[in-house]
C-alpha cells in the first residue's frame, strides 16, 4: 500500500512520507473546520437577522459535500496539498446579493443567487480549460509571487491575532491592541491562545514535526479545562428540513441586469485562488523554473468546486489559505488534501463536536500566527534592489491584510506593476497579458465594484 501511495502521490520525489501527509491533512482540516459552523450562520440569515430561505442543516451538508468534493479532486487530480471550501468573503457577498435581489422584486432570490454562482463557476471552468489563468499566472514574476506569499502570511497572522483576542477594532486607528487584555471579558480566550502559541512556537523552533497540531491540541485541552469548550454531544448528522440541492435558477441569473454580479463573483474567485496558489506553492517549494507544474489542474479543480458547490447549495468554493498550516507541517502532495477531504465527510457524522470546536476560534488561532510567520520568509526572495519589482510586491504585501482581501491586495500590485515598468523604461520586461490584466482591473473597479457599492 505504501508503494502504491508513493507512486500515486510522488511522496519520495517530494521528500515527504505517509505519516507527514496524514498529519498535514489533519492540521489543515482542524484550522479550516470553522467553516462548517460559520457557513450556515452566514448564509441562513441576512445582515438584519431575517431568514434568507436557506435551511441550516442543508447548508451544513452542502458545505461538507462541496469541501470534500473539491479537496479530494485537488488531491487525486492535481496532486496538490491545497484544501478548498466555501470562501469567507464570498459568502457575505452572496448574502448581500440575496438582499439586492429581493430589493429588485425577485421572489426566488437565493435560488437566483445560486444561479449566479453557478454561472460564474461555468465561466471559470472555460477560462481554466483555455489555460488563460495559467498564462496570467506564469506571467507573474518571482518577486510578485513571493509578495503574494508574504502578504498572505501577514493576513493569516492578522486573522490569528484577532481570533486569539489580542487585537480588535479601534475607532481612532481602525485596529489596535485589545487593552487592557487581562482585565477584559476575553481573558480566558487570550490565555487559551497564548498557551497554544507558546507550545507551537517552541516546538517549531526545535523543528519538531507536528508542532502546530500539538499546539492546537494543547489549546483545546486548555479551553476544556477553563470550561470554554463543553462538548455535550459527539456523534450526529445535521438535521435537514428543506432540500436545497439543485435548486438553481439559471434563467433569472443570466438576465442582463445581473451580469455584473456574475462578473464580480468570477473576479473574486479568480484572484483569490491565484493569490492562494502562489502563496502555498512558494511555501511548499513547488515552483520550478518560475512555473508551477500542472497549475492548470489546480485552477480547473477550483472552478469545478464552485460549480459543484452551487449545485448542492452553497456559495463560491475556493482554495483556502489555511492550507498553509498543513504545508507548514510538511504536507507536499495531494495525499494531504485527500485526508482533509475525507475528514470533511467524517465531520457530517460528528457535526455536534465540530460545531463546538469551530465556534471557538482561539483554539486554532495559534496555528494561523505560526504559519504567517513562516510565510513571511518569502520577502527575502523579492528583488529589493530593483524598485520596479519591489514596489508592486510591497503593495501586495501590505494590500492583502489592510484591505482584508487577497483579491483586492493582489489587484493593487498587478495594477501598479506594468505602470511602474512602463514609466521606468522597462516595458519589454512585462508580458502583454499583464497590461491587459491592469486594464481589466481598472474596468472592474470602475464599472462593477463602484456601480454596486
Amino acid at each position: 500500500m505504501k508503494q502504491s501511495l508513493d507512486k500515486l502521490f510522488q511522496l519520495s520525489s517530494r521528500n515527504t512520507s505517509l505519516r507527514i501527509e496524514i498529519m498535514a491533512g489533519v492540521t489543515t482540516f482542524i484550522t479550516m473546520a470553522y467553516i462548517i459552523a460559520v457557513q450556515p450562520a452566514v448564509l441562513c440569515t441576512d445582515f438584519s437577522g431575517n431568514p434568507t430561505g436557506l435551511d441550516h442543516g442543508a447548508v451544513v451538508l452542502a458545505t461538507c459535500l462541496s469541501a470534500a468534493f473539491a479537496t479530494l479532486m485537488m488531491g487525486l487530480y492535481a496532486n496538490y496539498p491545497i484544501a478548498l471550501a466555501p470562501g469567507m468573503g464570498e459568502n457575505f457577498f452572496f448574502v448581500s446579493t440575496i438582499i439586492a435581489l429581493k430589493g429588485m422584486g425577485i421572489i426566488n432570490a437565493w435560488q437566483t443567487a445560486m444561479g449566479i454562482v453557478f454561472s460564474s463557476g461555468i465561466i471559470f471552468v472555460f477560462i481554466s480549460l483555455l489555460q488563460l489563468r495559467e498564462t496570467l499566472f506564469n506571467a507573474i514574476t518571482p518577486s510578485l509571487r513571493n509578495g503574494m506569499a508574504a502578504g498572505i502570511g501577514l493576513f493569516i497572522a492578522f486573522i490569528g491575532l484577532q481570533r486569539g483576542g489580542i487585537i480588535n477594532s479601534s475607532p481612532p486607528t481602525s485596529v489596535g491592541l485589545n487593552c487592557p487584555i487581562f482585565k477584559s471579558d476575553n481573558v480566558v480566550d487570550v490565555i487559551v491562545f497564548l498557551i497554544g502559541l507558546a507550545v507551537a512556537g517552541g516546538l517549531q523552533a526545535r523543528q519538531i514535526k507536528g508542532s502546530i497540531l500539538i499546539g492546537i491540541v494543547v489549546s483545546a485541552i486548555t479551553a476544556v479545562t477553563f470550561g470554554r469548550l463543553k462538548p455535550t454531544e459527539i456523534f450526529g448528522l445535521p438535521s435537514i428540513n428543506d432540500n436545497i440541492i439543485l435548486k438553481i435558477d439559471i434563467a433569472s441569473a443570466l438576465s442582463p441586469a445581473l451580469i455584473p454580479y456574475i462578473m464580480l463573483f468570477l473576479f473574486m474567485d479568480v484572484f483569490d485562488t491565484m493569490g492562494t496558489v502562489a502563496g502555498v506553492a512558494e511555501q511548499a517549494n513547488l515552483i520550478i523554473n518560475n512555473r508551477i507544474k500542472d497549475v492548470d489542474k489546480v485552477f480547473l479543480t477550483d472552478a469545478c468546486g464552485t460549480v459543484f458547490g452551487a449545485c448542492v447549495g452553497t456559495s463560491t468554493v475556493t482554495s483556502y489559505i489555511e492550507s498553509s498550516a498543513g504545508i507548514a507541517c510538511g504536507g507536499r502532495t495531494g495525499l494531504a488534501s485527500v485526508v482533509t477531504g475525507i475528514l470533511f465527510l467524517v465531520a457530517l457524522f460528528i457535526s455536534p463536536l465540530i460545531k463546538v470546536i469551530a465556534l471557538y476560534p482561539p483554539v486554532t488561532a495559534c496555528a494561523l500566527v505560526i504559519v504567517g510567520s513562516l510565510m513571511l520568509n518569502n520577502v527575502t526572495k523579492i528583488e529589493w534592489n530593483d524598485f520596479s519589482e519591489a514596489f508592486p510586491a510591497f503593495l501586495i504585501i501590505i494590500g492583502i491584510p489592510l484591505t482584508y482581501s487577497i483579491a483586492d491586495g493582489l489587484s493593487l500590485g498587478l495594477f501598479m506593476y506594468p505602470i511602474t515598468k512602463l514609466l521606468c523604461g522597462k516595458i519589454r520586461e512585462v508580458r502583454p497579458v499583464l497590461y491587459i490584466t491592469a486594464l481589466i482591473i481598472v474596468a472592474y473597479f470602475l464599472f462593477v465594484r463602484m456601480k454596486l457599492i
